[in-house]
């Protein structure tokens, strides 16, 4: 027990939604004093005349969440969007009160949850990482100490004195992290946050995790759907689910379970125009309004062939002109891992002449995925820029086998561990000679 720096017992977080009958909820306090003086007078003029009753729907983030972490753990946090993970993290870094339970921490807990928390937009980059320090309790020697490691670190020493409310998301997160990992907290706490860098920055970044907990002896809090991610770097994971713990053990066995457990949610069509989980960005030049399947004769489709062609159909809502879009969309394994990439101006640059409504398509010829569930995340965003508009896991499709499958008698032993099959021609001659006559050829 002497050596746990978290201890989390019978936790729960309860939301009251409360809706008054016949009216719209308050959200103002005006609102509010208005109405309980209405209601004053009403009383008055009608003493007789029942109150209106108010409906309160109670919805429970957490219940019953008991767990412990040793100092030196990396853990993994998963579980379907709504389980409850990023109300876990904002109570363990003092964001969020719970309802029932308690947190015991030993150490300084520094997080790095959603984009626009922890520093103040007009301060500087330069001031954010003294003021964040001192948040802290470290000393202003301290923080020099280890200034000059998280500016490398976060690649933005050219706009080290500017205000970070002009800071691209990417930019904004880089600092983030960099400040988080560096100013020496005890527990670090990282949520999914880190989907809004790129690649390389988003490896840099689990390998700065991994060497603070085995190098330093720092405890790590990890939220994340790429399960790829979250085996190479926890040991052990937990897994919530309708905001409960439903394991704690082993990563491998939780990530095995928890893809097992996992329904594909597949729509040949998705409004993205009210979709707020999973989403990144501004918004500032554009907004996905929606996503479509389409198989080659134009139908709407959550299945596929092996081989069969599909096009995927987005509405984007563009708020300027500009020939330097880049519209994308990953293909991604049930684990997080992207299979494929779809890029616009990695084929054209997109010119977008006027702002308004635009559809936008991307045609594949034919899918070249082995059976089996796969996730979609869409994006939007100037080249160059962070994403503008992003949707992780906007939806989902099925590969079924096809006579391209058939042919492979060998397809169950490969399956297990490749998902891409790339369509080749192979072709055998007689010694070494290569204008012989052809003695046996494959067709694509």
């Amino acid at each position: 027990m002497s050596d746990s720096v978290i201890q989390v017992e019978n936790l729960g977080k309860k939301y009251v939604l409360g809706q008054q009958q016949g009216s719209s909820r308050y959200v103002a306090l005006r609102d509010v004093l208005a109405d309980r003086v209405k209601s004053f007078s009403r009383r008055l003029r009608h003493p007789l005349k029942p109150s209106v009753k108010h409906q309160h729907d109670e919805f429970w983030a957490l219940k019953d969440v008991s767990f412990e972490v040793k100092q030196g753990e990396v853990v993994g946090i998963i579980g379907r969007n709504g389980a409850g993970k990023s109300t876990l993290l904002k109570i363990l870094s003092r964001i969020t009160e719970p309802t029932t339970g308690r947190v015991r921490l030993r150490g300084r807990v520094a997080s790095l949850l959603e984009v626009g928390t922890g520093f103040h937009p007009e301060l500087t980059g330069r001031e954010n990482i003294f003021l964040n320090g001192a948040i802290l309790g470290m000393s202003r020697v301290e923080i020099n100490r280890r200034f000059d490691e998280i500016v490398e670190f976060a690649e933005v020493s050219r706009f080290l004195d500017t205000p970070v409310k002009r800071y691209s998301s990417g930019m904004y997160v880089r600092l983030a992290f960099a400040v988080a990992a560096h100013l020496e907290p005890e527990i670090l706490v990282v949520d999914e946050v880190l989907a809004v860098g790129d690649a390389a920055f988003q490896k840099k970044c689990l390998g700065k995790m991994g060497d603070v907990a085995k190098q330093e002896g720092r405890t790590v809090l990890f939220v994340s759907h790429n399960m790829t991610a979250v085996e190479s770097l926890c040991q052990t994971a937990l897994m919530l689910s309708d905001g409960q713990v439903s394991f704690r053990g082993d990563a491998r066995t939780a990530i095995a379970k928890y893809v097992s457990e996992t329904n594909l949610v597949a729509s040949a069509y998705v409004d993205l125009s009210t979709r707020s989980k999973e989403r990144y960005g501004p918004r500032q030049y554009a907004t996905l309004k929606s996503l479509s399947l389409l198989d080659g004769d134009g139908n709407c489709v959550t299945t596929l062939q092996m081989g069969q062609p599909v096009n995927f159909r987005l509405e984007i809502d563009f708020k300027m002109p500009s020939d330097s879009y880049e519209i994308g969309i990953a293909i991604c394994n049930l684990h997080g891992v992207r299979l494929h990439y779809l890029v616009s101006n990695w084929e054209d640059d997109l010119n977008v002449t006027t702002s308004g409504p635009y559809t936008i398509e991307a045609s594949v010829p034919s899918i070249h995925l082995f059976p089996g569930e796969y996730l979609i995340n869409v994006w939007v965003k100037k080249q160059g820029e962070s994403y503008d508009d992003a949707v992780h896991e906007a939806t989902g499709f099925a590969v079924q086998e096809s006579q391209i499958t058939n042919r492979y008698a060998y397809f169950e032993r490969y399956s297990t561990n490749t998902q891409v099959y790339t369509p080749s021609r192979w072709q055998a001659f007689q010694g070494d000679n290569l204008d012989k006559t052809v003695l046996a050829q494959t067709e694509l």
